[in-house]
């Protein structure tokens, strides 16, 4: 294996580090339910997909591979429809939003 491309996985893994960390950040910091909801899957996909990336160009092994592959896949099918199904039970349940929220757009639909 060349160096630019154990490099190129570093960097990748490192990137994918990095931002599992700022959303996990976000999910304590953040001042509301929707927007740590938001974090959560944003930054924390973009990071397993990062991870998947650097660990794919070290394996090397197809099958193995197609099973990181597998796994972004279903995050990313996931990930958006769970978020989006919090956040509407949230909301139902009379979740109060943030001062820094400036649009509701459910507010007048339920």
């Amino acid at each position: 294996m060349s160096t630019a491309v154990e490099v190129l996985a570093a960097l990748l893994l490192l990137a994918g580090s990095l931002l599992a960390v700022l959303a996990g950040v976000g999910v304590l910091r953040f001042p509301d339910v929707f927007a740590r909801m938001h974090a959560a899957t944003k930054a924390a996909t973009l990071g397993l997909v990062c991870i998947v990336g650097g660990a794919s160009l070290l394996i090397g092994n197809p099958g193995d591979v197609a099973k990181l592959v597998l796994v972004a896949v279903l995050l990313f099918i996931t990930a958006p429809i769970s978020a989006h199904m919090v956040g509407r039970a949230a909301y139902g349940a009379g979740t109060e939003m943030s001062d820094h929220t400036a649009v509701d757009e459910l507010g007048e639909h339920g």
